[in-house]
């Protein structure tokens, strides 16, 4: 019974992750970026800016969390173990050329949440708490009017919390501890103790999740970061080919696939997706919590998060793997690729990097995701049903750390493209608006800028 389930939703996967789907995501990504102008790429440092600097900081607008707070919300759920498996599965199945792909779908992904965050802010609304809500099923409810298609969206949303962002991530951590412990931590152990740390955070909601995310993702970020840069830097003399057969490898896929360039594309958009979520709608609902004095600026934030997700973090992954050679070995799926790839050049220790960059980002996305997740329930079923979802969420994750999970990676897999269907719709019905609100905030800081070289001269 099992065996034909799992064979029908593999079934409903290739066709909602085939090539429509695909094009579709990196269509609106493509058309949003002509429309605005290319806006992402020459704003880029601007956002960084926002992001990040303590004077950017905006603590008088309306609003839950910082811009800082609320980016590392959206990265604590989307730097997950795609950038590590997910990376290593596009490489492996599609080729180096793939990691090229994967950052084409980042470009343009930058446009996709920008316009995302955008609407978030501009139609998110306060309950009675005085609290923030936001995100497709606001703008896809207010902005057009499509009630009906909001609720799709909050339903899939809520369902794909359970999966991709709670019980796959739960499992990935038991898993992950215990192959470097040797077996020796029993999954229901690693299940509790994660259980409990994520009822400590979630329990308290987003600024309780704003203020450790702002402290989790940034240190992991780096970590992981700094592990794959020495990997990299003791094969220095191998980065110029390792580019050169990305690049290659893109146009030709010679490398993998019997020369398939139709699987290298479709390998590295998928994977690039997976990784940064652009499209899927998941992202504005943190970026609608953020204090902010308009939706433009928020919208610079958002997007850097596509940036740093897979132009910075993926392409260390990638790098680390085809410089090593190791996506050529049958026997490795995965994250053992990634693994092989940091233990070809720091043995031992590269491979506790990955094990360790795993567990922190399997343990973040499991934050970001039950932010999001709540979001959408409390949507459908009112803001009383808060603490019934944390409670339910919580113990999801300790069921996800001791049960097979094919089975609900493959549902996670299905809710997260039914997820894109509705946002992308919203989109771009309403990409008129993002294009209205994009000229406003442009006129903005143009006026900013005057007035600053004005206080400047005087």
């Amino acid at each position: 019974m099992q065996e034909s389930l799992m064979n029908l939703i593999d079934a409903v996967n290739a066709f909602v992750w085939g090539w429509p789907t695909l094009v579709l995501l990196v269509g609106t990504g493509i058309f949003l970026t002509i429309r605005l102008g290319f806006w992402q790429f020459y704003t880029l440092p601007y956002g960084l800016k926002l992001a990040f600097s303590p004077r950017s900081q905006d603590q008088k607008s309306k609003g839950d969390i910082s811009h800082f707070q609320s980016l590392m919300t959206a990265l604590a759920a989307t730097i997950g173990t795609g950038n590590i498996a997910g990376v290593a599965t596009a490489i492996a199945v599609g080729g180096p050329g793939a990691v090229f792909w994967m950052w084409v779908t980042a470009l343009f992904g930058m446009a996709t949440k920008y316009a995302e965050a955008i609407l978030a802010v501009k139609y998110r609304v306060t309950n009675d708490k005085g609290e923030i809500s936001g995100g497709p099923m606001y703008y896809i409810e207010r902005g057009l009017g499509m009630k009906w298609l909001a609720v799709l969206f909050a339903l899939f949303g809520s369902m794909a919390a359970f999966g991709i962002g709670n019980m796959v991530q739960s499992h990935s951590v038991a898993s992950a501890l215990g192959e470097v412990s040797g077996n020796a931590i029993p999954g229901w152990i690693t299940g509790l103790v994660l259980a409990v740390f994520t009822a400590l955070v979630i329990l308290g909601g987003i600024k309780s999740i704003g203020r450790i995310t702002s402290f989790l993702v940034p240190f992991m970020a780096v970590f992981y970061i700094l592990g794959g840069l020495v990997v990299i830097l003791l094969n220095v003399t191998e980065v110029p080919a390792a580019f050169a057969m990305i690049f290659t490898d893109a146009f030709t896929g010679q490398a993998m696939a019997g020369g398939a360039i139709g699987t290298v594309i479709q390998m590295g958009v998928a994977r690039g997706l997976f990784s940064n979520e652009a499209g899927l709608g998941s992202a504005p609902i943190a970026a609608a919590a953020a204090k902010t004095d308009v939706p433009g600026r928020q919208g610079l934030v958002s997007m850097t998060g596509t940036f740093l997700d897979t132009l910075v973090v993926c392409t260390i992954t990638g790098l680390a793997i085809v410089m090593s050679g190791v996506f050529t070995d049958t026997s490795l799926e995965g994250a053992q690729i990634t693994v092989a790839a940091f233990n070809s050049a720091l043995p031992v220790i590269g491979g506790l990097i990955v094990s360790i960059g795993l567990i922190l980002f399997a343990y973040s996305t499991i934050l970001g995701w039950s932010y999001y997740g709540e979001k959408c329930f409390t949507y459908l079923f009112g803001d009383n049903a808060t603490f019934l979802y944390r409670g339910i969420f919580v113990f999801a994750v300790f069921i996800g750390s001791i049960q097979k999970i094919g089975l609900v990676w493959g549902i996670s897999d299905t809710m997260n493209a039914l997820m894109a269907a509705p946002n992308l719709v919203g989109l771009l019905l309403l990409s008129g608006v993002v294009a209205s609100e994009t000229r406003s905030f442009r006129e903005q800081m143009r006026l900013e800028r005057s007035g600053s070289k004005q206080s400047q001269t005087i």
